[in-house]
C-alpha cells in the first residue's frame, strides 16, 4: 500500500513536511481530548485511583461504596459486529451517526476511530457524558446527555466513513471508555478554536 502523500514527497520534499506539518496541527486537539479521557479513566473527583478500569463483573456486584458495577457494552442494530457499515452512515450516504445501545453502568465516552487510515489513526467521533446505565440512540443522534468534542477533521460531531479509494479495507472502531460519574472539564474545553491557537 502506497502512501497517500508518496508522490508529494518523491517531487517535493519540503512540501511533504508541510503537509506533515499541518496534519499534526489539525489532529492534536483529538489526541488532547483522547489523552484527557484516558487520563481520566480509572480516577475518582479526588484525583486517587478507583478500583475498577474497564468493563466489570459480569455479574453486576456491587463496589465497596455500593456503586453497580457491570460490563461496557456497546452495538448497532444497523449493523453486526464485524459486518459492513451501511451506506448511510458514510461519507457517501447521509453521513449521519448509526443507532446505538449501550450499557455502562459509571457512564461513559465513546470514540468512534479508524485505525487504518492513511497517515495512522483518524478519530470520527468523541462523544463524553453518557450518563450511567442502559441507553440508545436514534439514526443520526448524539447519545443523549453526551456531549461531541472535535474529530480528526476538527468538527464536534459525528464523520462517517470516509476512506481515500485505493487504501484497502478500514475497520472502525466503537470504543466506550467508563468514566468515573465526576469527570469535569473545563468549560471553554470544548471551545475548539480554543485549542488550535
Amino acid at each position: 500500500m502506497k502512501p497517500l502523500y508518496s508522490a508529494v514527497a518523491a517531487r517535493d520534499t519540503v512540501h511533504m513536511k508541510l503537509i506533515a506539518a499541518h496534519l499534526l496541527k489539525s489532529i492534536a486537539p483529538v489526541f488532547t481530548g483522547l489523552a484527557l479521557v484516558l487520563a481520566s479513566v480509572g480516577h475518582g473527583g479526588d484525583g486517587a485511583p478507583d478500583a475498577f478500569v474497564g468493563a466489570g463483573p459480569a455479574d453486576g456486584r456491587h463496589d465497596e461504596g455500593g456503586t453497580r458495577r457491570g460490563p461496557l457494552t456497546i452495538s448497532s442494530p444497523a449493523f453486526a459486529d464485524g459486518a459492513p457499515i451501511p451506506v448511510q452512515y458514510t461519507c457517501k450516504g447521509a453521513n449521519i451517526a448509526p443507532p446505538l445501545s449501550w450499557s455502562a453502568p459509571l457512564g461513559a465516552a465513546l470514540v468512534v476511530d479508524d485505525p487504518d487510515a492513511v497517515g495512522g489513526n483518524y478519530v470520527h467521533w468523541i462523544v463524553i457524558g453518557i450518563p450511567p446505565g442502559a441507553g440508545s440512540s436514534a439514526d443520526g443522534q448524539t447519545p443523549a446527555g453526551g456531549t461531541s468534542l472535535p474529530n480528526s477533521g476538527g468538527q464536534a460531531a459525528y464523520s462517517g466513513p470516509c476512506p481515500p479509494p485505493g487504501t484497502g479495507t478500514h475497520h472502525y472502531r466503537f470504543t466506550l471508555y467508563q468514566l468515573p460519574a465526576t469527570l469535569q472539564l473545563p468549560r471553554d474545553w470544548l471551545g475548539y478554536g480554543r485549542l488550535r491557537r
